[in-house]
């Protein structure tokens, strides 16, 4: 695997970070980055849960004029980020912390907040105690990142998650049980002839009627499907 992966407007390296850029966290980022409002000059701000190599509030911040703050656990991954984001244009829109978001304290909530968090909650776990803590939910459980969006989320502001697909039912339990709700659902999936394997997600402190999308990464003659480079091609290289 390549220890970096090139954008057209920036460089991903990620030889220090156990989860290395993948299609659907691409996706993610550039979904979030064309859905979401923003107010110009607004002072508005966006906090991203579990930044690792920064590719998140990168895509976000290559697109949206926004203040951005990056948490991250993982010491190298932190390393990385930091070293991603001193070769952008974006260096002083970015604000990277090495710390949990169970010990991060700030007063003032957020517009936005988005994490591509820990997927496997029962999963076997590797010998690999970094790849554990980045895919596994030990540092990062549903719950706390419920708790997180209640007390860091503006009132008005929006929330983005992706998750497996297999996992929304009882991540919106959860979410219930915090008063946070699903405005929106993507669910993705590799064609139209594959299961859904993950969905993202627009979550809000005001209930509203949810509305539902898919994607497919490629269509059936196994070419990127034309939703998937509409959405991609202002940062992957090949569109």
């Amino acid at each position: 695997m390549n220890t970096w992966f090139q954008f057209k407007q920036f460089t991903i390296h990620q030889q220090l970070c156990a989860m290395k850029v993948c299609t659907d966290a691409c996706l993610f980022g550039a979904w979030f980055s064309k859905n979401i409002s923003t107010k110009p000059n607004n002072n508005q701000r966006l906090l991203d849960i579990g930044c690792g190599t920064g590719l998140l509030s990168l895509m976000v911040a290559q697109q949206h004029n926004l203040q951005i703050d990056a948490i991250e656990i993982d010491t190298a991954a932190v390393q990385q980020a930091k070293e991603n984001l001193a070769l952008t244009p974006w260096v002083h829109q970015i604000n990277i912390h090495h710390t949990s978001i169970q010990n991060y304290n700030v007063a003032l909530p957020y517009d936005f907040i988005i994490s591509n968090p820990p997927f496997f909650e029962e999963q076997l776990k590797s010998n690999n105690n970094q790849r554990n803590v980045a895919m596994h939910a030990t540092a990062l459980s549903f719950n706390d990142l419920c708790k997180a969006m209640q007390r860091y989320l503006k009132d008005d502001g929006t929330a983005a998650i992706l998750i497996p697909f297999y996992a929304v039912e009882k991540f919106e339990t959860i979410l219930k049980s915090y008063n946070l709700f699903i405005i929106h659902q993507t669910n993705v999936a590799h064609t139209p002839s594959h299961p859904f394997f993950r969905a993202m997600l627009f979550i809000q402190k005001i209930p509203s009627t949810k509305s539902n999308t898919v994607l497919y990464i490629r269509d059936e003659m196994q070419q990127y499907h034309t939703d998937f480079k509409t959405l991609l091609k202002d940062y992957y290289l090949q569109f």
